[in-house]
């Protein structure tokens, strides 16, 4: 057997079911955690920390950055794909570490800065993920970075839909005049 979908007539032999119910898994669960917990408590949260505390969570997409590492991913591992997924969360790192900056000092930008980081990083992981769908046939030249499609970055997409919640106005009563 070739890979998981062989055998199955309607099913193209690259796609890997258990890839997708890990990432459909990983997208729910985020989804539910977000609404039960994480949603409570930021609407409770002034708006400039609401959206602080959730830029503080990209901060760490440098983590992308790794695609580009030899040993980290296969050797086939497409070296256009790995390098729009690593500069791409490097930038969308960079903005919401400026974010948070703007965010904490309350500067002028801070607002529009927060708007640029989110569409950017939106934008991003949604571009990681078609790229990830039309280019790469198999998931497991992620390596071990195979986890940041199947866990992070739903994650992270969850989260921007949780700022731009905050932003067009579902968030914090005391700024939402």
């Amino acid at each position: 057997m070739d890979g998981p979908s062989q055998g199955h007539p309607n099913v193209p032999p690259s796609f890997n079911l258990p890839f997708v119910l890990s990432v459909a898994g990983a997208f729910l669960t985020s989804s539910v955690v977000s609404y039960i917990y994480v949603w409570p408590a930021i609407r409770a949260m002034a708006r400039h920390d609401a959206l602080r505390l959730l830029a503080a969570f990209h901060a760490f997409r440098f983590l992308g950055m790794n695609f580009m590492v030899a040993g980290f991913v296969a050797p086939d591992l497409s070296a256009d794909f790995a390098n729009q997924v690593g500069w791409g969360d490097l930038i969308a790192a960079s903005l919401a570490l400026v974010s948070m900056a703007a965010l904490s000092w309350r500067w002028s930008i801070a607002i529009p800065l927060v708007w640029i980081f989110n569409i950017w990083g939106t934008l991003d992981l949604l571009n990681a993920y078609y790229m990830g769908i039309t280019k790469i046939q198999n998931p497991g030249l992620f390596g071990a970075g195979i986890y940041i499609p199947a866990l992070y970055v739903p994650l992270l997409l969850v989260t921007h839909v949780l700022v731009f919640m905050i932003l067009s106005g579902a968030g914090p009563a005391e700024e939402r005049r």
